[in-house]
């Protein structure tokens, strides 16, 4: 049995991963899907020092606590971000790497220094909240009845706050799935372009827009499946 441990994406939360729970379940694996602090049933938290920092911490907490050993991390969008803090601290706990449609910082670096190279801006409202940014236009009116409730403002420092790495995230495999399916301009394929060809990474490109866990799960699942 596999232990998927998924940081999420911005915005969201642990529900929003609810259509893989069924898929790797059914194949024997265990999916854990932690919410940062301020977001989704944890809305309640939110605070204008909620920062990188605090989600990272909240994904450690879940690990220490749970026992949790030889997972498979998954980071998706800024969960990679989140994700790549972790495996900085966890390594020896990390079975592989995956990167879901993700960005991939180098130490010193925040999401903003990534996004701004894709031509969009972090732009906070009341100060220390950022929006959501629109769903993916093949959402259906049926899942978009779904999230779009549930989707929060995030603190803002969430996106500015530089990423701090030891080094130490080695020994275990990497992995990045790119998102192909794409209307709107995409922020990852400077991180597919990067490791398409590398052979320190594998590299997959799936068919699907930048959220598959709600767009495209089954393919998105048999994915996932290949790396336990």
């Amino acid at each position: 049995m596999a232990t998927y441990l998924i940081c999420h994406g911005a915005w969201s939360a642990g529900w929003a991963w609810k259509k893989m729970r069924p898929l790797l379940r059914a194949a024997g694996h265990e999916l854990v899907v932690p919410t940062y602090t301020g977001l989704g049933e944890r809305a309640h938290l939110a605070h204008p020092l909620v920062d990188l920092e605090t989600h990272i911490q909240d994904i450690l907490g879940v690990v220490s606590c749970e026992g949790l050993e030889d997972v498979i991390l998954v980071g998706h969008s800024y969960g990679g971000m989140v994700a790549t803090g972790v495996a900085d601290r966890m390594s020896g706990l990390v079975r592989h790497l995956v990167y879901l449609d993700a960005f991939v910082p180098n130490d010193g670096q925040c999401l903003a220094d990534l996004v701004a190279r894709g031509g969009m801006a972090v732009v906070p409202v009341e100060g220390w909240l950022l929006p959501p940014n629109p769903s993916a236009p093949d959402v259906s009116a049926e899942d978009l009845a779904w999230i779009a409730p549930r989707r929060r403002h995030q603190p803002v420092r969430c996106f500015t706050q530089p990423i701090r790495l030891t080094g130490a995230a080695t020994g275990f495999p990497r992995s990045y799935i790119h998102c192909t399916k794409k209307v709107e301009h995409d922020n990852f394929r400077q991180f597919a372009d990067r490791f398409r060809d590398d052979p320190a990474w594998g590299f997959h490109a799936l068919d699907a827009s930048h959220s598959p866990n709600v767009t495209a799960p089954d393919a998105l699942a048999a994915l996932l499946l290949s790396f336990a």
